[in-house]
């Protein structure tokens, strides 16, 4: 009875002095199981060691084993930042949802056939179900500017065809664009072309706004004029002015036209010779892009049609043959021999 009596005054000590030493810790460290808290029903010892890979719990006096399949009913927490809190949990915020992911959903899986069976759901209670998760989801989008941004986040994710980390920030653009108002008396599906477009620009991800355009269906002139003009708008407003170098679409151009790496290996000299003249400004950088791999696929002896290529640089022949004078009339200058 003594050694007992003593051993437990010793397990009050130690629990004091831990709590003493978690004062002023933003979380603890580890958490402890209820059956470490309890001296052990064979020695009376309270020195307890766990074993997370199988879920055991045992005595270091006398290797009694406590507990096995513990469940932890501590917080898990979690930290999806570069901070130390780890005071939130669950999933990180995501951009890309109107919400934000923070509301609670009623999973339609849970409600299939199997799911109902699995979860002992019968026939009338999963009517209920399947009418308070149509309820439930009305509900979320009774705003108008709770709607626009499930329709326009829902474009993004289906048409963008993006990374999902720029999947993310054309939805912080778009929404960005939303508390500016920009989004009033403008077609949606525009908008969230532009959003798409400009998150693609500012990561060196080289994207033509016709590729863009024939994604969200905006090939017409009408839309097309749209899209270049909203493009214009928001870029404005937020401030993503980065300028599209024709060096970017050399890698994209190339594998589509089905060239050969020396080819490649040429566009990138001549366009470190002639990159820095001053007639390339107001040019359109997928035209000049198109115009140097053209002439580097005839110096290569991979020649490739003027048809060919405009229809990858998404510019008229008229354009090009445009660009290829100018090309010629730099590489003579210093040099170089012209084009046939």
């Amino acid at each position: 009875m003594k050694e007992l009596e003593e051993n437990q005054k010793k397990s009050e000590t130690t629990s004091k002095n831990n709590r003493h030493a978690s004062i002023g810790s933003a979380r603890p460290s580890q958490r402890r199981t209820e059956g470490q808290t309890q001296p052990c029903k064979v020695c009376s010892t309270t020195e307890w060691e766990e074993d997370i890979s199988r879920g055991e719990t045992y005595c270091l006096g006398c290797g009694s084993v406590a507990e096995e399949n513990a469940i932890d009913p501590g917080a898990e927490w979690t930290n999806h930042s570069d901070g130390q809190d780890r005071s939130r949990v669950g999933a990180p915020m995501r951009q890309s949802l109107s919400d934000k992911g923070l509301n609670t959903t009623i999973h339609r899986g849970d409600l299939t056939s199997a799911g109902a069976k699995r979860h002992g759901i019968n026939g009338k209670k999963l009517r209920d179900l399947r009418r308070q998760a149509v309820i439930d989801e009305r509900s979320k989008t009774r705003s108008s500017r709770a709607r626009n941004l499930t329709k326009a986040f829902q474009f993004i994710r289906d048409r963008g065809n993006l990374p999902p980390r720029l999947t993310e920030e054309a939805a912080a653009l778009y929404r960005k664009a939303a508390e500016m108002n920009l989004v009033a008396g403008r077609s949606i599906r525009g908008v969230s072309a532009a959003c798409v477009y400009l998150a693609a620009r500012e990561a060196n991800l080289p994207r033509t706004i016709e590729e863009v355009g024939e994604q969200f269906d905006m090939t017409s002139i009408a839309a097309s004029k749209e899209l270049k003009r909203t493009i214009r708008l928001v870029s404005r407003h937020l401030g993503t002015h980065r300028i599209t170098s024709p060096a970017e679409y050399l890698d994209v151009f190339h594998s589509k036209l089905g060239l050969p790496a020396p080819v490649l290996g040429e566009a990138n000299y001549l366009w470190e010779r002639v990159g820095g003249s001053l007639e390339w400004q107001g040019k359109k950088p997928a035209g000049v892009a198109g115009v140097i791999l053209y002439k580097a696929s005839q110096n290569r002896g991979h020649p490739r049609t003027q048809a060919e290529v405009c229809k990858v640089a998404t510019v008229s022949e008229v354009t090009l043959r445009g660009l290829l004078r100018i090309l010629d009339a730099l590489l003579a200058h210093l040099g170089e021999a012209p084009s046939n």
